[in-house]
């Protein structure tokens, strides 16, 4: 085969002819051959120049690739950030207590026993005689208990009475009612009415029978029967929190997510103070002294009786929640 026939064969890959496609081929005559392919217009490129383009494609192709690779890679390791960072933040949140309503602090009203006492005397030097006390009434008092009668004919006769609930009733004692002037039997010992004060009968003050302080009976004060103060009920109104701060909580209860009520037990007196705070049920971590702390700033509306405020005692629950 001559120069001119490989030039020719190599060079012209594609070539055509009016009318159809004209493939490789080895001509007979080289002329011809070359001025057909100058007539007829190219339609292909070079190998080399094909691959080329291919090439610059692929390498395009591969950085594409890796840059959509390493934006998802990215994303991926961003939301695992994200997540660590939220988690963080739920364990530090501030806590925010919330407390129920002031009126919801109305508390039940006893049912069996309440409390109080009174005592009495009139500063005789013998002290009085034990016995049963006169009829007991809420009702204020008029006439105070005596066993001494210092004004024989008094103007305005009322019968004597001690300030307790009469349906709450003391240990029978086989003796006689002390203090009225139906009283049939006397107590053996000599007449008196006790060393105490203020009317009544014993070594208290206040027109009341025992030793405490009021019209009732007993060693409490106030009214009533028994020692220490009223209870809710019989004639006692419940005091009410008019103003009742919220606790705190601590970083060891909120590090233990440590949650319930805390049951206290307090006086409220008639200024509408809480004292003498004890713990009756509690949760630990801190938050019994963080409920007394509490407690301790609140305000009440004192408890009435007849109108009067009275001191009270009650129990109150302190509820600390995380939210």
């Amino acid at each position: 085969m001559s120069s001119h026939q490989n030039s020719a064969y190599n060079n012209e890959s594609y070539f055509q002819l009016p009318g159809r496609v004209v493939g490789p081929s080895r001509p007979n005559d080289p002329r011809a051959l070359r001025a057909a392919a100058n007539r007829a217009p190219r339609i292909g490129r070079p190998p080399e120049q094909i691959w080329g383009q291919y090439n610059n494609y692929r390498a395009n192709g591969v950085a594409v690739s890796a840059i959509i690779h390493i934006a998802v890679i990215g994303l991926l390791l961003s939301g695992i950030f994200v997540s660590h960072q939220i988690t963080e933040r739920k364990e530090r949140q501030v806590v925010t207590l919330v407390a129920p309503p002031p009126e919801s602090y109305a508390l039940p009203v006893a049912k069996k026993v309440i409390s109080g006492g009174g005592g009495g005397g009139d500063r005789d030097p013998i002290p009085a005689p034990k016995g049963q006390p006169p009829k007991a009434t809420l009702e204020p008092q008029i006439t105070p208990p005596a066993i001494v009668m210092r004004n024989p004919a008094p103007k305005l006769t009322a019968q004597p009475t001690v300030v307790a609930p009469p349906s709450v009733h003391v240990a029978e004692n086989h003796m006689p009612t002390l203090g009225t002037a139906t009283s049939t039997v006397m107590p053996a010992a000599p007449p008196s009415n006790g060393t105490g004060a203020g009317g009544g009968i014993g070594s208290g003050s206040g027109g009341g029978v025992g030793v405490g302080h009021g019209p009732g009976i007993g060693a409490g004060s106030g009214g009533g029967i028994g020692g220490g103060v009223y209870k809710v009920g019989g004639g006692i109104s419940a005091p009410t929190a008019v103003s009742a701060p919220d606790p705190q909580y601590t970083e060891e209860a909120r590090r233990a997510k440590k949650q319930g009520t805390c049951t206290l037990w307090l006086i409220v007196d008639s200024a509408g103070h809480p004292r003498d705070i004890r713990v009756v049920r509690g949760l630990g971590f801190g938050l019994d002294q963080k409920a007394i702390d509490a407690v301790r700033n609140w305000k009440f509306n004192p408890a009435l009786k007849d109108g009067r405020p009275v001191d009270v005692q009650i129990s109150v629950e302190v509820e600390f929640h995380l939210y």
